[in-house]
């Protein structure tokens, strides 16, 4: 029988439970503490690996890779290219974050590139980078979002066909769009954006239910989702909604997300 998407959503987060997969992380130094946590957080074991003189040993026995381009420098980028490599030939999936692709030249080649080079891809962004990333004309200012998710379902599906990867695209309404169709959650609050690194947090969540083989992004942004909306409602502001979101991750179960899950 098939699995129906909430099955496949809470048999992930048991199996991520069960098997704390190992996530290896080249993230920016601004949302290191944010994105380590939040994997603790769902049973997950983060680390912070950005030298390249260990990256092919942490190929060998990680879960996943994931990406984030946050803080791009000319160090940075070569070190990413050769952990790319060194999944490729580990056959990991690789998570990228284009954080700010669109607002520089730099961003949207190096996005473009590691997405090339990328075997086993998903490309979690909001809606103005997936545009950019795709080429369409989109709004970018910085790393915010100026345009609404469903306005990049087009560009996200070019990005499917072109990397023959799964997209997810953050929003007001999530969106998982792959080869076989796209699917919406309607889940969230309109605080979290108020946060920084949220995205960036879903993302290296996608590294985590990637490497116990769910490879759309569809458990990730469902989890991170339901979370973010149960924080909101034990917080006064966006301060306390960073911590309630780890207590509503390290907490959630299976009965909470049936409740909760607002899929289409």
């Amino acid at each position: 029988m098939k699995t129906t998407p909430t099955q496949t959503i809470v048999q992930a987060l048991k199996a991520v439970r069960e098997q704390k997969p190992l996530v290896v992380n080249i993230t920016n130094y601004v949302v290191m503490n944010n994105t380590a946590n939040a994997l603790l957080a769902v049973g997950a074991s983060p680390i912070m690996a950005h030298s390249q003189q260990e990256m092919a040993e942490m190929m060998s026995f990680c879960g996943a890779l994931v990406i984030n381009i946050g803080t791009l420098d000319s160090q940075w980028t070569p070190r990413m290219a050769f952990a790319v490599e060194q999944a490729n030939l580990n056959n990991r999936c690789i998570i990228l974050d284009p954080v700010g692709c669109g607002a520089s030249a730099l961003r949207t080649e190096t996005s473009r590139r590691i997405a090339d080079m990328a075997d086993r891809l998903i490309i979690r962004a909001n809606a103005s980078e997936i545009i950019a990333m795709a080429g369409e004309a989109g709004s970018t200012r910085g790393v915010d979002a100026l345009d609404s998710s469903d306005a990049a379902i087009g560009a996200a599906q070019y990005l499917v066909e072109t990397y023959g990867a799964s997209v997810v695209i953050s929003g007001e309404v999530d969106y998982i769009v792959t080869a076989q169709g796209i699917t919406s959650l309607h889940n969230g609050h309109a605080m979290m954006p108020f946060v920084t690194g949220m995205g960036c947090s879903l993302s290296a969540l996608t590294g985590a239910f990637a490497a116990v083989g769910e490879t759309t992004g569809l458990a990730a942004a469902a989890v991170m989702g339901v979370a973010g909306e149960i924080a909101a409602e034990q917080s006064n502001g966006p301060g306390s909604l960073q911590l309630s979101l780890l207590d509503a991750l390290y907490q959630l179960d299976e009965a909470t997300l049936l409740a909760r899950l607002k899929i289409a």
